[in-house]
């Protein structure tokens, strides 16, 4: 009898924990099979839409709809388990701070998505730069945190008031990071620099701009290294950004003919092979007129420059060194003498 009694109570123990883990299993279940099949669909469909802002909802929701129709499950599950209460408490309380987390997860992704969607939708209003991405997160992230304080019945006004007074001595323990943190808003608000812009600097230091973070700005050299300046550096020193206004740019080749040369002849095929560059490389601006100036009489002969266009700075030097050789094979066809460095000497007895 003991016995049979014993089977009955392990068979009503065992049917007390059948249906609790049906309800997490079955969670599970439908969390893989929409996250296999309905997250592939909806990606499919916003692939075909215009608007950029669908895609960036659907991609802030992946593997998110697993873990809340799993942790829906779980909670169905602890609603029939047989455990003693404060037990259900805190697992109810465990599964809570998982949810308003995860959903902090949502709102930082589909949050610096759209920054990033806007900051690529009207280029020069907003630069792309990773500071405003990292800035959103952080907000997201602190939201994120108080609420889960809060919901846990920890009281966030003690917090705040405590963050408030020990500010002063964090703002003075931090002033390095802290200017150079408002440095690098004030320097993207301002528009001065953009990521891709070629600048140089009062130091010497040229390339171009990689990115600006909150706390450096990081320049690509040509010899493609990285230059790191601080923020609040970079504010305060003189540059030069060679995508301002525009990106296209006007340079000048400068040359020397001997004072015996037909100046109509060689300003005529200067202007020749500067058409002929012009229309035949890469990088420069076609429709552009060259222009031909005479600048001085030298010590060794007659200064001119000739004024070439291209699309952006780092296009000038094929155009240069295209014309350089042209123009010499084109001045040795036309017997024109490029000038030596000489001087005349009168001695005297």
């Amino acid at each position: 009898m003991n016995i049979q009694n014993g089977v009955m109570l392990e068979a009503n123990h065992l049917a007390n924990w059948i249906f609790p883990l049906a309800l997490a299993g079955g969670g599970i279940l439908f969390g893989f099979i929409a996250e296999k099949i309905i997250i592939p669909i909806l990606n499919r469909f916003t692939a075909r839409t215009k608007w950029k802002g669908d895609d960036i909802i659907v991609g802030g929701f992946k593997g998110m709809i697993f873990l809340w129709l799993m942790l829906t499950g779980f909670y169905g599950a602890s609603l029939y388990l047989d455990l003693r209460p404060e037990y259900i408490e805190i697992l109810r309380k465990i599964l809570l701070v998982i949810v308003i987390f995860s959903a902090t997860i949502v709102l930082t992704r589909i949050s610096t998505g759209f920054v990033r969607l806007q900051t690529e939708k009207v280029e020069g209003v907003i630069p792309t730069t990773s500071i405003f991405q990292n800035l959103t997160k952080m907000i997201c992230y602190i939201v994120g945190i108080l609420i889960i304080l809060q919901s846990l019945g920890i009281s966030i006004t003690p917090i705040l008031t405590a963050l408030g007074v020990g500010g002063l001595a964090v703002a003075l323990a931090l002033q390095d990071t802290l200017s150079n943190l408002f440095a690098g808003l004030q320097i993207t608000a301002t528009k001065k620099i953009h990521p891709g812009d070629y600048i140089k600097l009062d130091s010497g230091d040229e390339g171009f701009v990689a990115d600006i973070t909150w706390r450096y700005t990081s320049i690509r050299t040509q010899p493609n290294n990285m230059v790191i300046i601080p923020n609040a550096k970079l504010a305060s020193s003189i540059f030069t950004n060679y995508f301002a206004p525009q990106k296209e740019m006007t340079f000048g080749i400068n040359c020397t003919v001997g004072f015996s040369s037909d100046l109509e002849k060689v300003e005529r095929v200067s202007k020749e092979v500067a058409l002929q560059v012009m229309s035949e490389i890469s990088g420069a601006v076609a429709d552009y007129d060259p222009n031909f100036r005479y600048q001085n009489f030298t010590d060794s002969g007659i200064s001119f420059v000739v004024i070439l266009k291209a699309l952006e700075f780092d296009k000038q030097f094929l155009l240069k060194h295209e014309f350089i050789k042209q123009i010499h094979a084109r001045f040795a066809q036309e017997g024109i003498e490029i000038a030596y460095p000489a001087r005349t000497i009168i001695m005297k007895q």
